[in-house]
């Protein structure tokens, strides 16, 4: 225990300071931007912070690996901040268990879906292997991405980088898209942002409904696991 709080308060020390506070207020500013605009899909404040601590680091020519030291507190919460979706899963664990085939099917069609899209697409623009394999696991929330990229021989890094961002875009447009068939009901818009949109979108879905947040974190868990799964199953058969 005593080694864990050395390890956090380490994040405070030195100058890495500025970098844990650069983001949580970039994030402030999104969510401030997000309520002036009267929550528009476009001003979603996990893209606004990303944005501006980008320019940040661009600008002041900081590594990525001095700013990963300095939010390492941020990395650490993540799991207590994953863990915390098992209370709107409890709570409607009767709603779920009475959808279940439904959900079952649903994430099997999406987590199919994203694993093939993704190879599908890379190699229509005469991408390589190795991007192809990075694209498979793009679905599943970053950690779990990230070592399935690494188990089939993709590059965990990019494979990261395109979980955010598929993350961000499903937080953006997926309500809308679900909107525009006339699909108003939360258990849908929380599995299709758990599966398709991993955290990022789960989060902002929850915030709106419990019921949302129920089926974002069954649908982050299983199809997390499907991919696990899946992925290495079908670059088996593509090879």
């Amino acid at each position: 225990m005593s080694g864990l709080i050395a390890h956090i308060w380490s994040s405070f020390s030195g100058g890495y300071l500025v970098w844990l506070v650069l983001t949580l207020g970039s994030y402030l500013v999104g969510r401030r931007i997000q309520s002036a605009s009267g929550g528009a899909p476009v001003a979603n404040p996990v893209l606004i912070a990303v944005l501006i601590v980008m320019v940040v680091l661009a600008a002041t020519g900081t590594p990525y690996r001095t700013y990963f030291a300095g939010t390492q507190f941020i990395h650490f919460l993540l799991g207590p901040a994953t863990i915390a979706l098992a209370i709107p899963f409890a709570r409607n664990f009767s709603l779920i268990r009475a959808n279940l085939k439904t959900i079952v099917a649903a994430l099997l069609a999406g987590s199919v879906t994203s694993i093939v899209s993704g190879i599908t697409i890379v190699h229509m623009f005469a991408g390589s292997h190795a991007i192809a394999l990075s694209m498979a696991p793009k679905a599943a929330t970053t950690p779990i991405a990230m070592a399935v990229s690494q188990q089939v021989g993709g590059m965990p890094g990019l494979t990261a980088s395109l979980a955010i961002l598929g993350g961000i875009v499903a937080a953006i447009a997926g309500q809308r898209m679900l909107n525009w068939f006339a699909i108003s009901d939360w258990r849908a818009h929380g599995l299709a942002a758990g599966v398709s949109g991993s955290g990022i979108a789960g989060a902002h879905v929850a915030a709106q409904s419990e019921v949302a947040a129920a089926f974002a974190a069954i649908g982050i868990g299983m199809n997390g696991l499907l991919t696990a799964l899946l992925v290495p199953l079908f670059v088996t058969l593509w090879h």
